[in-house]
């Protein structure tokens, strides 16, 4: 009797080793998050899906600000700077006053110098332009008379959009100031929308104008509306810019893609869908959070130019997150907005089965909302080591970092 007992132990052991298994092979491990700033309050200095460390991961792009339950004003400048990974020591580079508690003042590490080299936005002489910075010698290498939204993945090029008419139409993400002509009382502009910046020459071309989206976008049927461009990002081979169109006072959105060069203008869904937030798996196939079946929130999967929408989750991402892909393109990981209890959920998808795992959860003060809400905003390091987000749960705005093992 006592050897049966002996041997079902050893069974029930062995049977529970191999579930632990096969949980540790369907999900890496998620470290639990280490705050990384203190005192004043502090967030990444780009929008979620936008790469915020140097490519040996020693240092990741941080703004200091003393803003905290309001919109920042133009007399609000903050500090752009980095938090050396590996004593979470901020330090301090250089004012910014092109900036916002959502997007940051969008750095970016460009590619031809990923270790050293950054390119952010600021204001010069009352006008919006993007500097590069040697953020180890502290040397501004060049000035360009451009804001930017997005740089293609070698670093040659980015997009350019108008942040002073995202002011008027959406002030948490636009830039105080008026330092672009907003033109507010035209519509549909046909000297504005996407514009394509050569980082080296200085040379832009307007790719899309919104008047070219005149006839694929909701009627405004407002006499004060106009459309404008929201969001923009580069596919991971550079061909492919997403770009969101929205109208005010009606909030429609249309998701469009569009080749580099301006050819190949497509809408992403049909009618009613919308779109949200975005990032690219490849160069063809790209997530956006939409309506799906203009009914129902979802992270939806497509390719683009072809209708196989996908939903991913199994029926557990049905909302809007800010979701973004893991550089092996294994795993994607999102957020939720405040829920009833005001928590923020962080949730980790793995591609391949479909299958989500909750990673952490955290709740929002009720004083963080409105324009100076305080998003998640999960980005993923260039080894796909590290997972860093933004989070008010302790009182104030700071910068936190999960890490990951496969």
């Amino acid at each position: 009797m006592q050897a049966n007992k002996i041997i079902r132990i050893l069974i029930f052991i062995a049977f529970s080793s191999l579930k632990v298994v096969a949980q540790s092979t369907m999900f890496p491990a998620v470290s639990a998050p280490v705050q990384i700033t203190n005192g004043k309050e502090h967030l990444f200095a780009s929008y979620y899906g936008i790469n915020s460390w140097s490519k040996n991961e020693r240092y990741a792009t941080v703004l200091e600000t003393d803003v905290r339950y309001r919109i920042p004003t133009v007399l609000d400048t903050a500090i752009l700077g980095l938090v050396d990974m590996r004593t979470n020591k901020f330090i301090p580079l250089v004012k910014t006053a092109a900036w916002n508690l959502q997007q940051g003042c969008m750095a970016h590490w460009l590619a031809t110098n990923p270790d050293s080299v950054i390119i952010y936005n600021d204001m010069r002489k009352g006008k919006y332009v993007s500097v590069m910075l040697n953020v180890l010698s502290r040397k501004e290498l060049k000035v360009l008379p451009y804001p930017v939204a997005a740089v293609s993945p070698d670093g040659k090029e980015a997009v350019v959009i108008n942040f002073s008419r995202l002011r008027i139409t959406r002030a948490d993400y636009g830039y105080p100031g008026g330092g672009q002509d907003a033109q507010p009382d035209v519509q549909f502009p046909d000297n504005d929308g996407i514009f394509l910046l050569n980082l080296k020459t200085g040379a832009i071309k307007l790719i899309v104008s919104l008047a070219q989206l005149k006839s694929q976008v909701p009627k405004i049927t407002a006499s004060n509306g106009i459309e404008y461009i929201g969001h923009t990002l580069f596919s991971k081979g550079g061909t492919k810019i997403f770009f969101l169109a929205r109208a005010i006072p009606a909030w429609n959105t249309t998701s469009f893609t569009v080749n580099k060069d301006g050819s190949d203008l497509r809408r992403c869904f049909p009618d009613e869908w919308g779109g949200s937030h975005f990032d690219w798996l490849n160069d063809q196939q790209l997530l956006v959070t939409a309506l799906y079946g203009g009914k129902q929130n979802s992270h939806i999967l497509f390719t683009v130019g072809k209708s196989d929408y996908r939903k991913l989750g199994s029926g557990k991402l049905d909302y809007d997150g800010h979701g973004t892909f893991s550089p092996n393109g294994k795993w994607m990981i999102t957020d939720t907005c405040p829920g009833r209890n005001r928590e923020q959920t962080i949730r980790l998808l793995n591609m391949k089965t479909d299958s989500v795992l909750t990673v952490g959860s955290f709740r929002e003060p009720l004083e963080f909302k409105d324009g100076w809400r305080a998003d998640i905003h999960c980005r993923w390091s260039p080894k796909g080591d590290l997972v860093g987000f933004n989070s008010t749960h302790t009182g104030s705005r700071q910068v936190y970092v999960m890490r990951v093992k496969e």
